[in-house]
C-alpha cells in the first residue's frame, strides 16, 4: 500500500492545535496520543480535546490510546468520529471485543505493541485489526531516540501480515525522522508517526513531504 505520514500532535503547540493541524494539510492522518499517567508516565489529552480537534480539521484523526482500561474508553473515540483508534496489547483485557466495537462504530481498529512485546502471540488477531502499531520507543514521551532493536520485529510482523493475506497497515511510532524512516520502510512499515521531525521543522508541510519521499524510495522493491 501507499506510504502514509501521520504527524503526532504530541510535539505540536497544544495552545494552537487547530493552527498546528492546518500546518500539515498534506498529512494523511493526525496522530493523537491519549495518555492517562497510569499506563504511561505522562498525561496528555482526552476525548473532549479530540472532539474539538475533529471540528477544526478535515484530516482524519488517528487516536493512539496509551491508557489503562481501553476496553471501556476506546469505543467512545470511534463514536466521536476518529478515523482510527488503537489500543495496547499490554492494557486491553478483552481485545477482540474492543477491536470489534471500534470497527462497529465506524473507525479502523488498531493494535499496539510496546518494544519488548513480541508480535507472534497476537498472530490470530490479525483478522480483527486494520492496523498493527509497533512502538519504536518506550511509550510516554516524544523526542526519544529510535530503537533499532525493534526493526527485526517490524520485518517479522510484515511477514505475518503477508502470510495472512490481509490488508493490515503496519505503523511505527517513536523516533521516526529523516535519518530513521528509510530503515522502517525497508523493514516493511507503511504508516509512519512523526512528531518532532514534523513539528520541530521550520516548515512542517515540507517535512511531511520529505519524509514521504524518503519512505517511498526505501519501500520500492
Amino acid at each position: 500500500m501507499a506510504v502514509q505520514i501521520s504527524p503526532s500532535i504530541l510535539s505540536a503547540d497544544f495552545a494552537r492545535l487547530a493552527d498546528e493541524a492546518a500546518a500539515v494539510p498534506n498529512a494523511d492522518w493526525l496522530h493523537v496520543d491519549v495518555m492517562d499517567n497510569h499506563f504511561v508516565p505522562n498525561l496528555t489529552i482526552g476525548l473532549p480535546v479530540v472532539e474539538a480537534l475533529l471540528k477544526a480539521t478535515s484530516i482524519p484523526i488517528d487516536c493512539h490510546l496509551m491508557i489503562e482500561d481501553p476496553d471501556r474508553f476506546a469505543p467512545a473515540f470511534a463514536e466521536a468520529g476518529a478515523g482510527s483508534v488503537t489500543v495496547h496489547a499490554e492494557a486491553a483485557k478483552a481485545p477482540v471485543r474492543t477491536l470489534r466495537q471500534i470497527r462497529s462504530a465506524g473507525a479502523r481498529s488498531g493494535f499496539a505493541l510496546n518494544p519488548a512485546t513480541p508480535v507472534e502471540p497476537y498472530e490470530d488477531l490479525l483478522g480483527e485489526i486494520d492496523m498493527l502499531l509497533l512502538m519504536t520507543v518506550e511509550p510516554g514521551f516524544g523526542g526519544q531516540p529510535f530503537l533499532d532493536v525493534v526493526l527485526p520485529k517490524v520485518r517479522r510482523a510484515r511477514a505475518l501480515i503477508a502470510r495472512h493475506g490481509g490488508q493490515v497497515w503496519l505503523q511505527v511510532d517513536g523516533g521516526v525522522s529523516a535519518t530513521t524512516i528509510e530503515r522502517c520502510a525497508e523493514a516493511g512499515a507503511d504508516v509512519f508517526v512523526a512528531g518532532s521531525a514534523v513539528y520541530g521543522a521550520d516548515d512542517p508541510a515540507r517535512a511531511v513531504e520529505d519524509l514521504r519521499g524518503l519512505a517511498e524510495r526505501a519501500a520500492r522493491p
